[in-house]
């Protein structure tokens, strides 16, 4: 077989979608396995939506997701990577016009109405079109059959010529993108199952141009989850856009992961994968056909599964550059043992780095909010007064050089009153924390030092 040559061809008319990346995820995975060639081009021929913004967005999307090109556009500088640019669409009038020359000469090709039209081959007839409303001509030809290694054999029907260029002299959608494939010479084209429709018109276009049609791969649908509703999932969905999980610093390596499980199957249950073993399995195959449901909590998942295997230096800095850009100034301000000891209990706890503000507050402050719910049921239990008091007595003599010396002096303190260790725990929670969620007692009691949480339980026992 032929060097596989695969491409992703977006359009900067927009931010760039989970399924954008997706499509481009699984052409970029069919290439690297295959030891092939992974195009990118831009289809930038709406120039009324066209914006370098999101161009530059597609290049920073992909690049921050680890989807390097081997053939396309420079972002960097001047020229295109590779021997078949250009790359954009909008730099590649000559070439649709000599394509286009071509047809015409041929036969296939006719002007009406000011537009270009593609002529198909077959018997001419009339019909008058219910829905239209108008007399159309029908031409009789056999249906187009697609063999695609995703949805299997597909017949569609193509009964009636159709525009290849408008009658302002652009080229529509259907002709530029067979054109480009035909020029640049991919062998396989992976996109998503809403092309499938557009498949009939483009193998009638390779056919008339004298081109062989290439390997078609029709990817399922990303719908949305439940709680969102039902459908496809759409560029105004929350968790749609790369740039959201940018913001948001997720790992790029826990997104790709995600998004390879998304309608592809390695041939057993695992949801974590190295990138390496995605590679090495992934083949078309193993693409599912039923559609796929975004999942905003296993993604989150999947991401505090790679936060959690993170050296530990590597999470404390990945934390210190999130919380600059926050400008949570108290937390950068702290010294470095202090830090590095909260960056050890939020690792195993937070699913996202942006939850960390939130998360470790009132490690920075002793001025942080208070939980009102929280705090009523933690006061609404026992006698809170006597327990602070109790424990205040017991954390002022108390070893806090380890979680376990804190564990023991709160069990022991429970023993002799005859209570548990949950009865403690609550009240002093929410007295140095302002919250009922964290880390376990001990270790915020350890990290604070005697000091600190001492103030903050004699602080809070005084509001009682």
């Amino acid at each position: 077989m032929s060097q596989v040559r695969v491409r992703f061809a977006p359009s900067p008319t927009g931010f760039f979608h989970i399924g954008s990346a997706r499509t481009a995820l699984f052409n970029w995975l069919y290439a690297r396995h295959t030891g092939g060639v992974f195009i990118l081009r831009i289809e930038d021929t709406d120039k009324e939506r066209n914006s370098d913004e999101f161009l530059r967005l597609i290049y920073d999307s992909m690049r921050w997701l680890g989807l390097d090109w081997d053939e396309g556009p420079n972002p960097d500088g001047p020229g295109d990577r590779g021997a078949f640019g250009p790359y954009r669409q909008s730099q590649r009038a000559d070439i649709y016009q000599a394509h286009l020359k071509k047809l015409l000469e041929a036969g296939r090709a006719y002007e009406k109405d000011g537009a270009i039209w593609f002529k198909l081959l077959g018997e001419r007839y009339e019909v008058f079109d219910e829905h239209r409303k108008k007399t159309v001509t029908k031409v009789k030809s056999p249906p187009v059959v697609i063999d695609d290694q995703i949805r299997g054999k597909v017949e569609r029907m193509e009964d009636e010529d159709f525009v290849i260029f408008r009658s302002d002299g652009n080229p529509v959608f259907h002709f530029v993108n067979v054109v480009d494939d035909i020029t640049m010479k991919v062998t396989h084209i992976i996109r998503g199952e809403d092309h499938l429709s557009n498949t009939s018109k483009h193998v009638r276009l390779y056919e008339g141009l004298g081109a062989k049609c290439p390997v078609f791969a029709h990817i399922p649908l990303i719908l949305k989850s439940p709680e969102m509703g039902q459908g496809k999932m759409s560029k105004r969905d929350k968790g749609a856009l790369i740039e959201e999980y940018q913001q948001r610093d997720f790992l790029p390596s826990a997104l790709v992961n995600y998004l390879a499980l998304l309608g592809w199957n390695g041939g057993d249950d695992r949801e974590k994968m190295p990138l390496a073993e995605i590679v090495k399995l992934f083949d078309l195959p193993g693409v599912n056909q039923s559609n796929a449901k975004f999942d905003v909590k296993k993604l989150a998942h999947m991401n505090m599964a790679y936060l959690l295997e993170l050296p530990a230096d590597k999470f404390e800095q990945l934390a210190r550059d999130y919380l600059a850009k926050q400008k949570v100034t108290a937390a950068l301000a702290t010294e470095a043992a202090y830090f590095r000891d909260v960056m050890q209990l939020s690792q195993p706890k937070i699913k996202a780095i942006d939850e960390l503000p939130a998360y470790t507050a009132y490690f920075w402050s002793d001025d942080y909010p208070v939980d009102d719910k929280a705090r009523a049921k933690a006061v609404g239990k026992g006698d809170p007064k006597s327990r602070l008091g109790e424990l205040i007595a017991a954390m002022t003599t108390a070893d806090f050089s380890s979680d376990g010396a804190i564990e023991e002096t709160i069990k022991h303190l429970a023993t002799a009153q005859t209570l548990g260790f949950g009865d403690y725990q609550a009240v002093a929670r929410i007295a140095v924390t302002g919250t009922n969620t964290g880390p376990s007692i001990t270790s915020i009691f350890r990290v604070l030092g005697r000091e600190r949480t001492l103030a903050r339980l004699k602080r809070f026992l005084a509001s009682l």
